[in-house]
């Protein structure tokens, strides 16, 4: 039934560590009206990622903090449902970034519209999205594995690290993922075709790493940092490459992290470069391109997590990934 009232999960105080529901109020406002060249859109699905940590926190970063009593921020997958804007018609489903709110005003020309015929439209927040994008620019362009080279990726099981080691595998290269448990470690192999994976939770996990990685590793897509990243850079080739597009292990930290030993990688001459998939958008076309294609065909494979319930936002996220 139409409604009056918009639904917004806005910041209450900025979390200590790990974020609770109490740190997120729950609160009503009237429906906003689209100007000329807006829309008003009806969030379908809203996305709940590790970047909106750092969002969250007050520290200086490359987008700006949420303050306290602002809406989370987020992508999103809506239905617009009244228009002022010439290229979008009531019922369009669109991707945007309205956060965590049951609807928004938005300008249409910063939307994009979907085909639900061509893909579930919420793996526009997936595979198809943001995540998957991170992990194509991320091991391509910056990591640029070669057949017969050992790509190795922690938080394996996640949204970017599954499409990563798969891309990987397209690409003709070994891909090795680390995750922390033993039910992620056997979905990363018999689901998505890794060629091994380690569980950082059990046993010593460079002795674990060196069996996964005989030859060495080549290209390490760092999204935990930790004690992760100080096994993996004894491992290191000459010449690795380190996409740098995550520290994980360190968003909740309420001391200072140890530092691990960079010495390796001016041993090993090894690039690390800190990355964030918004400055790339010229490679947008062909993130489509390829990943569409590849996900379809079955290449790639993905899970989606769902929890329903606008309420739930603050509650939904996994810390384990």
């Amino acid at each position: 039934m139409p409604t009056s009232v918009n639904r917004q999960v806005v910041l209450r105080s900025r979390p200590v560590g790990m974020p609770k529901p109490g740190d997120f109020d729950l609160v009503e406002s009237p429906l906003p009206s689209p100007k000329d060249g807006e829309v008003l859109c009806r969030t379908i699905y809203l996305s709940l990622d590790p970047y909106m940590r750092g969002r969250i926190s007050g520290a200086k970063s490359y987008a700006a903090s949420v303050e306290p009593g602002q809406v989370i921020v987020g992508g999103t997958v809506g239905e617009v449902v009244e228009s002022r804007h010439p290229g979008l018609a009531a019922g369009d489903v669109v991707l945007g970034y309205d956060g965590w709110q049951s609807h928004a005003v938005s300008k249409g020309g910063g939307l994009r519209k979907l085909d639900p015929k061509q893909a579930p439209v919420s793996t526009a927040l997936g595979v198809l999205g943001m995540p998957g994008m991170t992990a194509y620019v991320g091991l391509l362009d910056i990591g640029q594995p070669k057949p017969g080279e050992t790509v190795v990726v922690s938080a394996a099981s996640g949204a970017v690290g599954s499409a990563v080691g798969q891309i990987a595998r397209i690409k003709g290269a070994r891909a090795v993922g680390i995750a922390g448990s033993p039910d992620k470690c056997d979905y990363v192999v018999r689901e998505l075709g890794f060629d091994a994976c380690v569980n950082y939770k059990k046993g010593d996990l460079l002795a674990s790493l060196k069996t996964a990685c005989p030859s060495g590793i080549d290209v390490y897509f760092e999204n935990v940092g930790g004690d992760v990243l100080r096994a993996v850079m004894q491992l290191l080739n000459m010449n690795a490459r380190i996409p740098l597009c995550g520290l994980i292990s360190e968003y909740n930290a309420t001391e200072s992290v140890p530092g691990p030993n960079l010495r390796p990688l001016l041993f090993n001459r090894a690039l690390v470069k800190g990355f964030i998939v918004s400055d790339h958008n010229d490679r947008l076309d062909a993130f489509l391109r390829d990943c569409s294609v590849w996900v379809r065909e079955g290449r790639i494979k993905y899970k989606e997590d769902i929890v329903e319930g606008l309420d739930q936002a603050p509650a939904a996220a996994d810390p384990d990934a």
